[in-house]
């Protein structure tokens, strides 16, 4: 069996830390490098369910796409949400690592997973790393549509497509309007209208949008967006990345046991339609 410096290295292969956004906190939060390394377990968020998740199923190794400290701590003291989520983990041996926006610009990455998710033939970067000579890295993903559908039509796509969650899916946009191409971008993207709208989308579909971007969005021009929980955007890449360890582990003769978590992390627990949408409360 691979020792966990070995799975590491594979991992940081396929995301390479240095491609980390400076803010970010990717890498490994804990683990001896030493330990044998037979069951992996792949989630969006490092949270306590999850670790426990790791623990049920004899987990050595769980990776997250979300980082657990993502600006720094003093204390690790188990009274601490997030302490006892690190007291859990080395007391039973299992490692934690992390590829968060290094996952998101990978080639192939977080957007390519959206993509694949939704049947999408992904085309080019939505925002290109200008490092890549390729032009294949980057930021979201610009992708087609075949055969076109109407804007209503792609939103139920995403609906059903996605993995389920109370928030379901936002439409903003006309209904009837024909969708060819999809500009995708898994996790929080409304900083990337311009990059949508250069790009010549019918529809950006992505997670997080807020009130004045999106109304801003919709004077602007015609371009329809759909808004999905963070947590199913960004899951699908836990199947591929799993994919990816599962081809790796083949390639060393490593005969790793690779998961994929489908415990649901989004933080929304309920939602309820309005009674009525049809204007402003009496």
């Amino acid at each position: 069996m691979p020792r966990l410096s070995e799975v590491i290295a594979a991992l940081d292969a396929l995301w390479p830390p240095e491609r980390a956004e400076g803010w970010d906190a990717v890498g490994t939060v804990c683990g001896d490098p030493d330990a044998e390394i037979h069951r992996v377990l792949f989630a969006v968020d490092p949270v306590q369910d999850i670790v426990d998740e790791a623990l049920k199923l004899g987990a050595d190794l769980v990776v997250t796409h979300h980082p657990l400290y993502l600006r720094g701590t003093t204390s690790v003291a188990a009274g601490h949400f997030k302490g006892r989520v690190v007291h859990t983990l080395i007391k039973h041996d299992i490692a934690l690592h992390v590829a968060h926006t290094n996952a998101d610009t990978a080639d192939p990455g977080v957007s390519d997973a959206l993509a694949g998710a939704l049947d999408l033939r992904v085309v080019r970067p939505l925002v290109p790393d200008a490092s890549d000579p390729s032009g294949r890295r980057g930021l979201g993903r610009i992708c087609e549509l075949d055969p076109p559908m109407t804007l209503g039509e792609f939103a139920a796509r995403a609906a059903a497509r996605l993995p389920a969650t109370s928030q379901g899916i936002r439409v903003a946009g006309d209904l009837e309007a024909t969708v060819r191409t999809v500009a995708v971008s898994g996790g929080s993207g409304d900083s990337l209208f311009d990059a949508v709208r250069a790009s010549g989308a019918d529809v950006f579909l992505t997670a997080d949008l807020r009130h004045h971007p999106v109304s801003e969005a919709t004077q602007h021009s015609p371009l329809g967006l759909v808004d999905a929980a963070h947590w199913a955007t960004e899951w699908p890449w836990c199947e591929q990345a799993a994919a990816q360890l599962d081809e790796i582990s083949d390639r060393h003769g490593w005969d790793l046991r690779v998961h994929v978590s489908k415990t649901v992390t989004d933080p929304w627990s309920a939602h309820h339609t309005s009674p009525s949408i049809d204007g402003a409360p009496n």
